[in-house]
């Protein structure tokens, strides 16, 4: 058990299946009446990087860290990807500007190497996650432990 993070990134879309196989280039077995709604995109995915999963309970879901699901925008992962680059600049600023959070099966809390790691990869996974096209995917974050 431990904090699992996952921000996804869904299109949504209303195909059936030959629509679909045009599509895709390949058969999807539905049965008739049967439509896809929605592609769904692991975009990003964190375990135990508490400093993330407080920025996004502080940001994104008005102080409730209740493993829900939450829109998030563009504009609020911009945000969180310049904090990021600050505190990779200057990690004297980590305590500052993205606090680790305690809790039960959250992991460490020390602003550590593994904490720099968590910071390295957030950038590296939302800056591709942002390649996306913006007409076309919305962005979700949840967590679970």
């Amino acid at each position: 058990m431990g904090l699992d993070m996952y921000l996804s990134a869904k299109r949504y879309m209303w195909y059936n299946e030959t629509e679909l196989k045009g599509q895709l280039g390949a058969p999807l077995a539905l049965p008739e009446g049967l439509e896809v709604e929605q592609v769904n995109v692991k975009a990003a995915y964190w375990r135990k990087a508490n400093q993330i999963h407080k920025w996004f309970v502080d940001n994104v879901q008005d102080g409730k860290d209740d493993c829900g699901s939450y829109s998030v925008d563009r504009e609020q992962l911009l945000e969180l990807i310049g904090l990021c680059k600050q505190v990779q600049a200057d990690p004297t600023l980590a305590e500052q500007l993205l606090p680790t959070r305690s809790g039960f099966f959250f992991g460490p809390t020390e602003y550590d190497e593994s904490y720099m790691m968590d910071i390295e990869s957030t950038i590296e996974q939302l800056e591709r996650a942002l390649q996306l096209d913006e007409r076309e995917y919305d962005f979700y974050y949840n967590a679970s432990w």
